[in-house]
């Protein structure tokens, strides 16, 4: 097995012994019917899982996926195959697939393939797949053991431990090769709590493109605080008044409003189809100057961020929204060619067997000058939301409705007591107009786990948010105000 090191090519070549003659080839075959560009993205990845239930380990599961994708681009048309089978027979056939999507004269690749060469945001000195279960159970057992200490209402803890371990190479007709070792891993932690016949349930997890190391003693603690913190809080929660009113969202995982509700309407292949509220809106303010969105994937360790895309444009920082201004969109190779710009890197696919569109990486808003007791004191009565869950999106127009998982009242500017059982509903462009407070102290999700859906494809990707306020949004509860 080879190096950790992600920046060591020649993990294919060795393993399943391909080559630059056969990639050349292939290529070739892929525009024999005039395509104007094609690429390879080879795929290896292990996935194991496992789960501990009644403080015994009672499911484990590992995956390895392999195959290669054949992309043939014509203008904004693709064709795509892939096989299972790394063959020169194989490869082949799929290349004559794709290479129906044009009916033109026959072009050929570059001849010679140089190595990408890009920075390394998840290095890893351990490969995930050396890590032995017994390595791996101590881990489970405390976060086990810590969930039943922290109450005697605790009932049932559930520990899951999942890593994967992705290895890419693409190569592309106009020269580029690109290898690249994608880390992700995220220790996760449900409990149940009962208390006087009622029933309440948490789940928090922690991870991103780490090393395994990352999981120490001193983390696990941290994640069973966090769970049971969040289920034991329920129990005195209440339910708000329903209706329109001013919404505090708080720092960090809040910021999965702004990626679904917003980030989506500004990946570039929905403004290309004018899917979006902002197919019109480049160089217009859709937002207050005290504003400022990025999407980048250089973070290091964060879910959403990789080296290059899945199209072999390096990783970098897109401003989205620059002083409440819409200054770009997320683009990939094809809508980069129809709006006449530079690909922004976010050409990104869930596996071989499918095609890279837009899609975000990690994606928050900027700091502001605000302090964040000064945002809460703003308020004369609203709520302070701390996580959402359960999110509905028409992520055209932006539409949305969240269950609010963890919050609080604000009462004559101050954060009273908990609630629960309600929804936030809204338009994304709206709320994004509605912000008149960001505080300065962004922070972004620190899980692992879940991912960003689009066309049938996952994607790990991660958010974040300043403290800010959004003047008026829907509450959905049980009793309207003044009722």
């Amino acid at each position: 097995m080879q190096s950790a090191n992600a920046a060591t090519p020649g993990f294919f070549e060795s393993e399943f012994g391909v080559h630059d003659g056969l990639y050349k080839k292939i290529l070739d075959k892929a525009l024999s019917k005039g395509g104007d560009f094609a690429d390879l993205y080879f795929e290896h990845t292990i996935s194991n899982s496992v789960i501990l239930e009644d403080g015994k380990v009672n499911r484990t599961y590992s995956h390895i996926d392999l195959g290669v994708g054949i992309r043939t681009v014509k203008g904004d048309q693709t064709g795509y195959s892939f096989t299972q089978e790394l063959t020169e027979e194989s490869l082949m056939a799929a290349a004559a697939t794709a290479a129906t999507i044009a009916d033109d004269s026959a072009r050929l690749a570059a001849k010679k393939f140089v190595q990408l060469k890009a920075a390394n945001h998840y290095p890893l000195q351990k490969l995930l797949t050396e890590i032995p279960l017994s390595s791996k159970l101590p881990l489970m057992t405390r976060v086990n053991e810590q969930c039943f200490s922290l109450s005697n209402v605790i009932i049932k803890v559930n520990a899951t431990l999942y890593d994967q371990q992705k290895r890419i190479m693409l190569v592309t007709s106009d020269g580029i090769k690109a290898e690249d070792l994608r880390p992700r891993n995220y220790l996760m932690a449900s409990v149940v709590a009962e208390k006087d016949g009622k029933q309440e349930r948490a789940h928090w997890n922690l991870g991103g493109r780490q090393e395994f190391s990352y999981y120490t003693p001193p983390l696990v603690d941290k994640l069973a605080d966090e769970v049971v913190n969040r289920a034991l809080v329920l129990f005195d929660a209440q339910q708000p008044p329903a209706g329109e009113m001013p919404v505090v969202l708080g720092p960090g995982g809040t910021g999965i409003l702004l990626h679904e509700a917003i980030g989506h309407g500004m990946e570039a292949d929905f403004n290309r189809k004018g899917l979006s509220t902002y197919a019109t809106m480049i160089g217009k303010k859709v937002a207050e100057p005290f504003v400022n969105i990025v999407d980048e994937g250089t973070t290091p360790r964060q879910l959403g961020s990789i080296n290059f895309d899945d199209e072999g444009v390096l990783s970098q920082k897109t401003m989205l929204v620059e002083k409440g201004i819409l200054t770009s969109y997320l683009h990939d190779r094809i809508s980069a060619q129809y709006y006449n710009v530079t690909p922004t890197g976010n050409g990104r696919r869930q596996s071989y067997q499918h095609y890279p569109i837009p899609r975000m990486r990690n994606t928050y808003m900027l700091a502001g000058n605000a302090a964040p007791e000064d945002v809460v004191k703003s308020v004369k009565k609203g709520i302070y939301v701390e996580d959402v869950s359960n999110g509905e999106v028409n992520t055209g127009e932006g539409d949305f409705a969240f269950y609010v998982s963890q919050g609080k009242m604000i009462e004559d500017g101050k954060i009273t007591h908990p609630i629960k059982d309600i929804n936030i509903m809204g338009n994304g462009p709206k709320m994004l107009q509605n912000v008149t407070m960001v505080a300065n102290d962004l922070a972004l999700y620190q899980g692992g786990a879940g991912g960003c859906g689009k066309k049938g494809q996952g994607v790990p990707v991660s958010f974040g948010l300043p403290t800010c306020l959004v003047k008026s949004m829907t509450i959905g509860g049980m009793q309207r105000q003044g009722a």
